[in-house]
């Protein structure tokens, strides 16, 4: 092993709970186990102060309320100096800032930054990604590294790591048959459907083959009509009275119901069609659990996509219809 490194991870967020939160501290225990002094600052968590005690890992409460948070980056170049610390690893927009900030006050040698997401950069943003000052950038994915390329972000910079999957747990030799005796699935049963798909790169269409998913397209749905498509992809769950989980990005819905998103996706469905489906997925009594994606309120003054986000998502847990009707 080289020798070992100083390393500062910068977590703007204060939950432990998330994809982000879990894989960060798992990536903190391997650069522990590895040999190296890892220190980590999150926004004040009493979760965070208990697992890092336990783990061993020097923790600091940092407030980071914004990204110009003079004090919060004042705190991280005081703890950047006290550990001597040779990376700074900034996992999220507002680390970035804050980080660039304090290293106006105190020499950083090398500063990561994470990408994960594929919306366009802003002027301010692309600065931050830009500026020589960046060591490198992480992307989750290839395609995200293209665009980050094409908005000026050198190339020779940014490093793929392809984030979200145990490849010794999840890989295509597994054996699916045990999760599938335990959630009541026959070998036919699709365990993964997406509805309204309007873009597709070609990897994804390969792997869509490959796994033989259900994919329902836009024009497949305008063609026969949402109420018959949620209604054929709930049908194995009900059939087999298994654990039901939905994720709903945002951006499924049409720019002009939705525009507070990362990144808009024309023709998609209407909000009558996105309410059928969450009430479709209600009325089976088989939600057993539900993430959300895509949403971006600063994206939409109006306030009008999270209301009907808020909207959509009590029609998918309650039984009576949501106090609020947005047209």
């Amino acid at each position: 092993m080289s020798a070992p490194m100083r390393i500062l991870h910068v977590y703007p967020k204060d939950d432990t709970f998330t994809g982000a939160a879990i894989q960060l501290f798992e990536l903190v225990g391997a650069l522990k186990a590895r040999g190296h002094e890892v220190v980590l600052a999150t926004r004040p968590s009493p979760q965070w102060e208990a697992r890092t005690r336990a783990a061993g890992i020097p923790w600091y409460p940092v407030a980071m309320r914004s990204e110009i948070d003079a004090r919060s980056a004042l705190r991280l170049a005081k703890i950047i100096r006290r550990h001597r610390i040779q990376v700074v690893h900034a996992q999220k927009g507002r680390a970035r800032t804050l980080a660039l900030m304090a290293g106006l006050l105190v020499k950083i040698p090398v500063l990561i930054l994470n990408r994960g997401v594929s919306f366009p950069l802003d002027p301010f943003n692309r600065l931050g990604y830009t500026i020589k000052r960046v060591t490198g950038i992480v992307a989750v994915c290839e395609s995200i590294k293209r665009g980050l390329v094409q908005m000026g972000v050198p190339g020779d910079k940014i490093e793929v790591i392809y984030s979200g999957t145990d490849t010794d747990r999840f890989h295509p030799g597994v054996d699916g048959a045990a999760i599938r005796r335990e959630l009541g699935l026959a070998a036919g049963d699709f365990l993964v459907t997406q509805i309204g798909v309007r873009s597709i790169d070609p990897l994804e269409e390969e792997r869509i083959r490959e796994k033989r998913l259900r994919v329902y397209r836009m024009s497949e749905v305008r063609r026969r009509g949402m109420a018959s498509v949620i209604a054929e992809a709930l049908e194995p769950v009900r059939r087999a009275g298994g654990h039901l989980h939905v994720s709903l990005d945002i951006d499924f819905l049409d720019p002009a119901v939705a525009p507070g998103v990362g990144l808009a996706e024309p023709d998609g469905p209407d909000f009558r069609d996105a309410a059928l489906c969450l009430s479709a997925v209600q009325a089976t009594g088989l939600l057993g659990s539900f993430d959300l994606l895509e949403l971006s309120p600063s994206h939409d003054p109006s306030g009008g996509t999270t209301t009907r986000v808020i909207d959509l998502v009590a029609r998918a847990f309650a039984a009576q219809e949501p106090a609020a009707q947005v047209a």
